[in-house]
């Protein structure tokens, strides 16, 4: 594409969307267009880079032209961002998570006419680390696995997202679901671990901003294969490169993975 990228952000005013800001206004790549944020946020209506710029805090009314929407909004944001990329042909890049099931057949279904790249982490580091536990857990598939994460004090959901999906991948690596093989709680005498599961532990506290390890534990040896985010921009600078990268695909299910291929 000759020209920047026409950008909006969903989920503006959060803690992701601001850093998205902050990162985006200086990348030549992309052309701000959209600052979402919901109808009845504080920020509504105020400049976006203060009295420099002319761009507002917006809800979706009005009119505007938009090739990639990123969202790190709500439940509610994502169906919004979701219509206007379907009514517009933009791509959507989303990290937004606690989806209803209703929500994600939604969004499912909006893959069949736009690009769509959904990730847990936006973290190009965690893209390669789901990449090797998949291959691990397929070259060892008789060792004992086990995920720990920990994040902030403020981190609603347990196990996290990126957790989950590390899951995922490690139980797609050796022909299973994560269902099928998920561990989320030990407690009191639980007798001998049963082979093939996929045991989860949780971590809170402070200011951790998010750390992953996976530990493959056979007979008189371990592989621990980790990633430790010290600054949350990370996940802003790796959705951006998501959204550069998204821009012009044909309809589909994206993923992080994906754009860290087209870099090998």
């Amino acid at each position: 594409m000759s020209r920047p990228v026409r950008l909006a952000i969903s989920g503006a005013s959060g803690r992701m969307g601001l850093a998205l800001l902050d990162l985006a206004r200086d990348d030549k790549r992309f052309e701000l267009v959209r600052a979402i944020v919901s109808p009845s946020s504080g920020r509504l209506g105020k400049a976006v880079y203060g009295d420099v710029s002319p761009m507002r805090f917006a809800d979706w009314s009005g009119d505007g032209d938009v090739d990639v929407v990123i969202d790190f909004s709500g439940p509610d944001g994502l169906l919004a961002a979701i219509e206007r990329c379907e009514a517009s042909g933009a791509a959507l890049v989303t990290g937004t998570t606690g989806l209803s099931p209703a929500i994600e057949e939604r969004l499912a279904k909006a893959g069949e006419s736009i690009a769509v790249l959904r990730a847990a982490n936006f973290s190009l580091g965690v893209a390669v680390l789901t990449r090797l536990l998949r291959e691990a857990a397929a070259a060892l598939p008789g060792w004992d696995l086990d995920i720990v994460e920990a994040h902030h004090d403020r981190k609603e959901d347990a196990p996290s997202g990126t957790a989950l999906a590390l899951g995922h991948a490690a139980a797609a690596g050796r022909g299973a679901t994560l269902d099928e093989l998920a561990v989320y709680a030990r407690e009191g005498r639980t007798g001998p671990r049963k082979a093939g599961t996929i045991g989860f532990a949780v971590v809170r506290g402070g200011d951790i901003v998010g750390e992953h390890q996976a530990l493959l534990m056979g007979q008189g040896e371990r592989i621990e294969l980790g990633h430790r985010a010290t600054d949350r921009s990370i996940f802003a600078r790796g959705a951006l490169e998501a959204a550069a990268w998204i821009t012009g695909r044909a309809p589909g299910a994206w993923t992080i993975e994906d754009v860290i291929a087209a870099k090998v």
